[in-house]
């Protein structure tokens, strides 16, 4: 399986009439595949908006994309308000829960640690013995990395109620030895994101 995830800047104060549009069309477009989730940030670039779809492999991809622009339910009108857009294709760690529908809280941390070539191997040796102690403390929603787009890219999502949750659990978790994995020291470790994001009322993760 693999998840596109699309992040789309869009002009200031037009975050919640795109919301709304998604909404409109996302009974008719989920007939076709189901979107994972949909979230506007909060903390980090802001006025971006993220919708993640998971379907088999890119043949179903380019398949069910054209399938909805051909019966029209397909996007919807707010190309008035994109400045930018960015489309990342992911495949999951082992261990990754596959973007599950649920409710966790009102808030997602979307968390991008780009790595040098070779390194996403070792990440997910140095996490899988780890991940079921630190996602007790809080949900794991997704670990992945980027195979189309930016390349070279560890994604991870978790789920809080709100940003004191956050800072609660993340307390909790750290373990010196435990959490965070320890890095190999072949591994270099480029850039580190956050992003927080609210997810959509609609949405199938919120």
């Amino acid at each position: 399986m693999i998840f596109e995830i699309r992040t789309y800047l869009l002009k200031p104060g037009t975050a919640p009439q795109a919301e709304q549009a998604f909404g409109e069309r996302i009974e008719a477009r989920a007939k076709l595949s189901r979107i994972a989730g949909f979230w506007r940030t909060e903390v980090g670039t802001l006025n971006q908006i993220i919708h993640i779809w998971p379907y088999k492999d890119l043949n179903e991809r380019d398949q069910i994309r054209a399938e909805a622009v051909k019966s029209g339910v397909w996007p919807p009108k707010i190309a008035d308000f994109v400045i930018d857009m960015e489309s990342k294709i992911l495949h999951p760690a082992p261990f990754s829960p596959a973007f599950e529908p649920g409710e966790h809280g009102g808030l997602y941390e979307f968390r991008t640690y780009t790595y040098g070539p070779g390194a996403i191997p070792k990440v997910i040796e140095a996490w899988s013995p780890r991940i079921k102690e630190r996602s007790a403390v809080s949900p794991l929603i997704f670990a992945g990395f980027t195979d189309i787009g930016a390349l070279n890219q560890w994604v991870h999502v978790w789920a809080y109620k709100n940003m004191g949750d956050r800072e609660t659990r993340r307390a909790q978790a750290m373990k010196p030895g435990q959490w965070p994995p320890p890095r190999h020291e072949s591994v270099t470790l480029h850039k580190q994101t956050s992003t927080f994001a609210i997810p959509a009322s609609w949405s199938p993760l919120r």
